[in-house]
């Protein structure tokens, strides 16, 4: 009896001690968990923010909460600050700085403004560089490429093709000047971060403006540039052999547990190793003079060919080579947008094309859910937050409507100036740029 008695004493006991060791383990685990999501605080940090051209993913998305829905030039506007010179490119937010670029001195004079989120004070204004404003189109300005910043540095790139590394308190940190940027339509294209690396997508018309192939001329020698962020210097160069010219910022995806960087240009949607920058695959799109970055999703890349022969053009991930005749998923040429670029919420893909027309479609299949008509015209690119769109006008309104498969609008909102540049969204408020002032719009 008593050694019976002993026996189950002991697989309680051995049971209670496996027990612990399970919550042990359990506890370990969710302390590593913790302690790595800690680790990560600064891209954690980064989501709350908009440290770059359309947001933290580059896809127009925010996971701000109770945004304003309605404001005027006499409501919801929290404060306006004045911003001289001309620029189209966006805010950017990190915590409680904002970083925006403008160019004066007739655009040979290329500034970085630091502003206070809170107060729209300027807090530091410096010119980081003198560049050759150039040729441009007149929807163009010699300050468009919206600036990134990883919390660290500012990375701008100017008019000319110059690449700077601006510290947050506003010292230069380096200049690259090495590549000469020319083209018919002057520069758009937004650098992204990547790691430690800084990566611009250069799709010129030509290598200057004594060799200018200018339009609808394939040529071999665009280049996607790769600089180590902390220094300037070159990391590689990718290739796409032949392209036309092009504005579009690159996206990162992971397909299949790696990382690819797809960037677009005019005849070519094309994927790299971001490491590298060794070409994986090429897909042939017609067009020319892209402007509308990518957005993904699904296991889709979402792009628009530009001017010309135009077409949306939906690629599937995965392949390798040319894929053209086995990786398009759909295409269609009506209501193609030729600046403002897509966005994708799952499962719809929206856009606006520069003459107001809005659209929805079924982003896995190309379906149309509904077609209307915002008014105005439109460079801006939509942004996402909360359940509702965004579409900026150039005439300075906000048209937002219920995300869905109905069109529902609930408010159109007017500023009295013109607005190009895409909306930012950072701590509950809504940062537009407009020809003369950055307003920043919240609930009062």
């Amino acid at each position: 009896m008593q050694g019976r008695d002993a026996l189950a004493t002991a697989a309680v006991f051995w049971r209670y001690a496996g027990i612990m060791r399970t919550i042990k383990r359990t506890a370990i685990l969710v302390l590593c968990w913790l302690t790595a999501f800690s680790a990560v605080g600064p891209q954690t940090s980064v989501a709350e923010n908009w440290p770059g051209f359309r947001g933290p993913g580059r896809q127009g998305i925010s996971n701000e909460k109770n945004l304003p829905t309605q404001w005027s030039e006499t409501s919801n506007i929290v404060w306006k600050t004045p911003i001289a010179g001309i620029g189209w490119s966006s805010p950017i937010i990190f915590g409680d700085l904002i970083f925006v670029t403008t160019a004066t001195d007739e655009g040979a004079s290329f500034h970085l403004l630091c502003l206070d989120r809170k107060t729209g004070a300027v807090l530091w204004d410096r010119q980081v560089l003198r560049q050759k404003p150039g040729h441009k189109q007149a929807l163009n300005s010699y300050a468009t490429s919206t600036p990134v910043t990883d919390g660290k540095n500012v990375y701008i790139v100017a008019f000319d093709g110059s690449i700077a590394a601006v510290s947050m308190e506003g010292q230069t940190v380096w200049v690259y000047r090495d590549f000469e940027y020319f083209s018919e339509h002057g520069l758009g294209v937004s650098p992204i971060l990547y790691k430690e690396l800084l990566i611009v997508a250069f799709d010129p018309s030509s290598s200057g403006p004594d060799t200018k192939l200018g339009w609808q001329k394939p040529w071999d020698k665009a280049v996607i540039l790769a600089l180590d962020k902390n220094t300037g210097k070159v990391r590689w160069e990718g290739k796409r052999g032949l392209s036309q010219i092009a504005h579009v910022s690159p996206q990162i995806l992971s397909v299949g547990g790696k990382d690819q960087l797809v960037s677009s240009a005019g005849e070519v949607i094309q994927g790299f190793d971001p490491d590298t920058g060794e070409r994986i695959w090429t897909v042939s799109s017609p067009g020319e003079g892209v402007v509308p970055s990518v957005v993904v999703g699904e296991g889709l890349i979402f792009t628009a060919s530009g001017f010309g022969d135009s077409a949306i053009r939906v690629v599937r991930t995965g392949g390798k080579g040319d894929v053209t005749a086995t990786h398009i998923a759909w295409e269609s040429a009506e209501d193609v947008p030729k600046i403002p670029s897509m966005l994708y919420v799952k499962p719809y893909l929206y856009l606006v094309t520069e003459a107001a027309v809005a659209k929805c479609f079924k982003a896995a299949t190309g379906e149309v859910l509904w077609r209307e008509r915002l008014g105005g015209r439109f460079s801006a690119s939509p942004v996402w937050a909360d359940g509702k769109i965004y579409f900026l006008s150039d005439q300075g309104t906000t048209t937002v409507i219920q995300e869905g498969a109905e069109f529902k609008v609930l408010a159109k909102n007017e500023l009295d100036e013109t607005c190009k540049a895409s909306p930012a969204i950072s701590q509950r408020n809504i940062f537009i740029r407009s020809e003369k002032h950055l307003y920043c719009i919240g609930n009062e």
